[in-house]
């Protein structure tokens, strides 16, 4: 799918997640029709998801945690959508430097470091090494809410 400018305005309207078609489209001057179809394709390619993002900061006793993951076996890269399932993994990426992934993962009381370490990151295989990053406090980060 091209991701032309009209494309991309859209999407930036829509950080406003309340924001109607209507309104896009009349900020846009092009029609609501218009606005509905391209999100509708956004959506289906796999471009755009729209979802309510959450501030963990805000939440009492969660907080956030960025783990460094270096793999044993480079080709465990492929396997990679393992990782993005694990209980609490908002997001894992493959990254350049000393880790081979970096993962988010949301935390709360009952479900802390330690338990997503035994019961989560023990599932899988050929993990050399981690090192953990828990974040006191963030900056623009909004995160679906996964617990």
């Amino acid at each position: 799918m091209k991701i032309d400018e009209i494309n991309i305005s859209i999407i930036k309207h829509l950080r406003d997640g309340r924001k109607s078609f209507k309104e896009i489209a009349e900020s846009l001057d092009i029609s609501e029709n218009t606005v509905r179809a391209r999100v509708g394709k956004l959506i289906e390619e796999g471009v755009l998801d729209i979802a309510g993002l959450v501030n963990p900061d805000a939440i009492p006793n969660h907080k956030i945690a960025i783990i460094g993951v270096k793999l044993s076996n480079v080709t465990m890269v492929k396997n990679i959508e393992k990782f993005s399932k694990l209980k609490g993994v908002v997001s894992v990426s493959i990254v350049t430097g000393r880790y081979d992934l970096m993962m988010i993962v949301m935390l709360k009381d009952g479900f802390e470091l330690l338990d997503f370490y035994q019961e989560e990151m023990s599932k899988m295989k050929n993990i050399q090494s981690v090192e953990t990053f828990i974040a006191y406090k963030s900056y623009n980060l909004k995160v679906p809410y996964l617990l």
